[in-house]
């Protein structure tokens, strides 16, 4: 077996890797575990966990930094391909002619998305690292193919579905080593450095939309479908050959089942709750979907199908939690972490935070065009101010989380600053005030809501093992995902109840029948040159559905507050998680 260095650490200012377990004070949940040894893999923990810390313990610094090189590069590689997505969305369902269904495809993929979180955190956990981020990888190209080749929008709805699940898994799973690879310290400061390429890709992706859109947006997906193949290799050959070091070493557990396919077949629908998904995923959905499918209803509100979706809807996401406490046999979450005050806090202020962003975010590039005038790449760059500043300042906050140890700071400065950008949005969102007042509102909205997931994260971590971390950060892309998709329901609802009447009032009389085609499709909107009345009317139509959002988001957001005060402050320098070689 090969020999360990462990050293404590020390206090610094800056990224260090040391070969360490980080200093030993206190365990973040069992402070009298006695048997913890630092050359070791925690033996009492899933396969999953014992397979990441073997490796780990195994590999060298050069090692490790290939790793991070490699988790960076997929990142960029993610990101590039998020913002081309991101911009290229409003103009690819106008092919359909579809424009007012954004909303649906969002609520739909954001469930779908969510709901996959705790079934990859299970992988990661009962097989291990490189199975999970595999699995996902395949369901990402997948998905990029059949957008590509897509030619109606029920199709590229469905491959949308796919592309997020598996985009968003194989970034859930980069987090997941991430964690395993760093100090508890140190992790805030890790997360900022794989997640720093959107630093860069906000420039890039905007103007590569553009190009693309002019040429054939189907590029965007098929090309991607080549390069992240080649992209995530490295991280999968140097996971693969951490793991045949810690083999060689005695390091790595075995793992023998002894079941027949059949009881392997059942074994893995009860530790996948199965049942629990079915019920999470069937309740937000049909909860959800009416919000948004209401207007187009013959009766409205009033229609027994409508009704139905929302009370069947209810009954399964109340029924959930009851399920996890009482029938599931393998709970996604130990029901001691589900009613820890912290985890609760967390999950409900990422909750709430994704729901006042996506109340107005997701026709943000839509506005900026109507009311404003801006390119493609415009409204890219601008939607993007997001990206840039928040990643230059999680760099920042990750160091003094490091050198000071503590996180609740972060939360007490980035939610009250996110509520005064997004409320200076109100006010500013007009045509004919200046792009700059808007720029202004974007860094506002940057500096808080950026620091706010650095701050859940590392709260959410500092109160659970090594052998949770998993299940909790997908607890959290849970609600995170979940909140998404409830704000894309009030976003969606307000959008298709709100703007009709608002084009239909403030039309001209020349062009008022026109309203319907206006509503479905973006490029309609645009073609009305600036200065027209038509367009003129278009754009305050625009500004006024835009407040209602907006009023939506900030009045949610408070909330946030309430969640931050109960978030408990720890000292991350003294809280064991990960061992060996770490960043």
């Amino acid at each position: 077996m090969a020999e360990q260095k462990v050293s404590e650490e020390v206090e610094v200012s800056k990224p260090e890797v040391n070969v360490n377990v980080e200093s030993q004070k206190e365990t973040p949940s069992d402070s009298e575990d006695l048997a913890y040894d630092p050359n070791l893999p925690d033996y009492n923990a899933q396969y999953g966990v014992k397979s990441a810390e073997a490796i780990t313990l195994s590999w060298t610094r050069s090692s490790l930094m290939v790793v991070y090189a490699s988790m960076w590069l997929l990142y960029f590689s993610n990101a590039f391909e998020a913002s081309l997505s991101t911009n290229l969305t409003p103009f690819v369902t106008s092919t359909f002619n579809d424009h007012s269904l954004m909303s649906v495809i969002n609520v739909v993929t954001q469930v779908l998305t969510g709901a996959t979180y705790m079934p990859v955190a299970k992988i990661l956990n009962l097989w291990d690292r490189i199975a999970g981020f595999s699995l996902m990888l395949f369901i990402a190209i997948l998905g990029m193919i059949l957008m590509a080749a897509t030619n109606s929008f029920e199709l590229y709805a469905a491959s949308n579905c796919l592309y997020s699940i598996g985009f968003t898994g194989m970034t859930f799973c980069v987090d997941v080593m991430t964690a395993d690879t760093s100090t508890l310290r140190n992790r805030g400061l890790a997360f900022a450095f794989t997640s720093s390429p959107y630093i860069i890709t906000a420039f890039g992706g905007p103007k590569a939309a553009e190009t693309i859109y002019a040429d054939n947006w189907r590029w965007a997906f098929g090309a991607w479908a080549i390069v992240l193949p080649v992209v995530a290799t490295p991280l999968i050959v140097m996971m693969a050959m951490g793991k045949h070091k810690a083999k060689k070493n005695g390091l790595a557990p075995r793992q023998v089942s002894g079941r027949t396919w059949v009881e392997s077949l059942w074994h893995y629908f009860i530790e996948f709750d199965a049942f629990g998904v079915i019920l999470l995923v069937a309740g937000f959905i049909l909860f959800l979907l009416p919000f948004i499918i209401a207007a187009d209803s013959k009766d409205q509100w009033k229609s027994g199908n409508i009704l139905a979706m929302l009370i069947v809807g209810f009954v399964l996401l109340v029924a959930f939690p009851f399920w996890e406490r009482y029938g599931a046999r393998a709970p996604f979450v130990p029901w001691s972490l589900l009613t820890n005050r912290t985890v609760i806090a967390a999950c409900m202020l990422d909750f709430v935070y994704q729901i006042a962003y996506y109340c107005w975010y997701q026709q943000f590039s839509s506005y900026l065009q109507v009311v404003y005038n801006t390119s493609i790449a415009g409204a890219g760059y601008i939607g993007s101010i997001y990206d840039v500043v928040a990643g230059v300042e999680l760099l920042i906050v990750g160091a003094l989380i490091s050198i000071t140890g503590h996180y609740k700071w972060v939360l007490m400065w980035g939610v009250p600053i996110y509520i005064l950008g997004v409320g200076l949005m109100i006010y500013f969102r007009q045509p004919g005030t200046g792009i700059g007042y808007i720029i202004m509102c974007q860094i506002f909205i940057a500096l808080g809501g950026g620091v706010i997931t650095i701050g859940e994260q590392v709260a959410l971590m500092a109160s659970a093992k090594h052998n949770d971390i998993a299940a909790l950060l997908g607890l959290l892309g849970l609600f995170g995902y979940m909140g998404g998709a409830v704000g894309g329901s009030i976003a969606g609802a307000i959008w298709n109840n709100v703007l009709p009447g608002e084009l239909q009032e403030r039309l001209p009389a020349n062009t008022a029948d026109k309203w319907e085609d206006i509503f479905g499709d973006l490029e309609v909107a645009l073609s009305y040159p600036v200065g027209d009345p038509t367009r003129e009317a278009i754009g305050m139509a625009y500004a006024a559905t835009n407040k209602y959002m907006l009023i939506a988001g900030v009045c949610i957001m408070s909330l946030g507050l309430i969640c931050m005060a109960v978030i408990k402050d720890r000292n991350v320098k003294h809280i064991i998680q990960t061992k060996g070689m770490l960043f």
